[in-house]
């Protein structure tokens, strides 16, 4: 996690190193919906290899964009969910979502 004076000058920059791969974007929609546990985010981004899934989690919750959660169950479950930062993200997911849409109907 970069502290606040490490972060770019630019807030799109800044946007961008926090979500700006192709993996966290998907991840982070996926997670609008509700919490995931690990092996239906696996499972829901085909291509995605376990060490990237695992690498991109990590960096969100450094980040403050995503919890992890441990029930203390045998097998243990973790769940995977957006905090309220993340959650912030909804209107920028929305409007990508949005543009997509317009996007696909304008080519065809």
């Amino acid at each position: 996690m970069l502290t606040k004076a490490e972060l770019p000058e630019c807030p799109v920059a800044t946007t961008v190193q926090l979500v700006g791969s192709k993996w966290k974007l998907l991840i982070l929609r996926n997670l609008l919906q509700r919490p995931w546990r690990f092996n239906e985010l696996k499972k829901s981004l085909e291509g995605i290899s376990q060490k990237v899934l695992t690498d991109s989690l990590r960096s969100m919750e450094d980040d403050g964009l995503v919890t992890r959660t441990v029930y203390p169950e045998v097998p243990p479950r973790v769940e995977y969910a957006l905090s309220e930062l993340g959650q912030s993200m909804r209107p920028i997911i929305t409007a990508m979502e949005q543009w997509g849409i317009a996007y696909k109907e304008g080519r065809q």
